[in-house]
């Protein structure tokens, strides 16, 4: 039997003590256990940012991208083969700044994978400035007398953007962490998980206490219905956000489903080589 020790790959996290992010990789390597993933079925891809080593401590394949392309190269390893389980992840700088275009394009073409979002309100590796979640107000060194700008909304972005699988986690909430992001691999779609990740060094409005006093959990709930949209709209604005569970899940065909269906090989395992002849006929075709 798999345990979360088998996913992880010995090497001692750097990020800073009592970071969210400690509580968010145990997660992903419980759910893994849990889920008993083969070691070589399993891959995760990170950008860049304090999330971005995320890959470096997780036992299976793993690739350090550049800032905000994470989802691009998991998309891509995903398309080449179809076995394997992928978790791409990045902070809100990396999935909501410059890499907000792959976010919601992925999102919408629904390939089955999982994306994490670490999302600690600030850009915590370039020593503390706002991000595009980074509250109204926000006092950073770079904005000093407060952010101007209107914060984004991961949740209500992802939503109208198509999501199929929607959760929202704390690192605080071990537990429902854990049975998120094990729902969130078992989905057969694409499968958005904005984490709440206190940054301890940088940030210090959005902390553990501040989240325990101002989420909702969802969970408490028992009347919630997570595959009625306009429910999972409602409880988003109603929260501002701030509120943590499956908030909206629906049954629709992955892209690899509708593009090659179920019983197809993974590209990895078919022969794709093409004699010279069938070659240069190709390249004749273009003169």
């Amino acid at each position: 039997m798999a345990t979360m020790q088998d996913y992880s790959n010995k090497v001692t996290p750097t990020w800073c003590p009592g970071c969210g992010h400690f509580s968010i990789l145990r997660a992903i390597q419980v759910a893994a256990s849990k889920l008993e993933i083969p070691i070589d079925k399993f891959a995760s891809i990170t950008g860049i940012g304090c999330s971005g080593r995320l890959s470096g401590y997780l036992n299976g394949y793993s690739f350090h991208g550049i800032h905000g392309r994470s989802l691009p190269i998991a998309q891509g390893i995903k398309m080449a083969n179809k076995d394997l389980v992928v978790i791409a992840a990045g902070g809100d700088g990396d999935g909501f700044a410059i890499g907000t275009s792959h976010t919601l394009h992925a999102i919408r073409r629904n390939l089955n994978m999982t994306y994490i979002v670490l999302n600690n309100q600030i850009y915590g590796l370039t020593k503390g400035h706002t991000s595009p979640l980074s509250d109204t107000g926000f006092e950073t060194k770079s904005t000093p007398f407060g952010s101007m700008d209107n914060p984004l909304k991961p949740g209500i972005t992802a939503l109208a953007a198509g999501a199929t699988y929607l959760a929202q986690g704390f690192s605080g909430f071990q537990d429902q962490l854990i049975d998120i992001i094990v729902k969130g691999i078992e989905h057969d779609g694409f499968s958005i998980i904005n984490i709440f990740s206190p940054c301890v060094t940088f940030n210090k409005v959005n902390t553990y206490q501040w989240y325990r006093e101002n989420i909702k959990n969802i969970d408490e709930d028992s009347t919630y219905d997570s595959s009625n949209y306009q429910a999972a709209m409602n409880k988003l604005i109603e929260t501002d956000g701030l509120c943590s569970g499956i908030i909206y899940q629906k049954n629709e065909p992955s892209f690899l489903d509708k593009l090659q269906g179920k019983e197809a090989k993974p590209l990895t395992d078919l022969n794709l080589k093409i004699s010279k002849d069938e070659f240069e006929n190709l390249l004749n075709k273009f003169k």
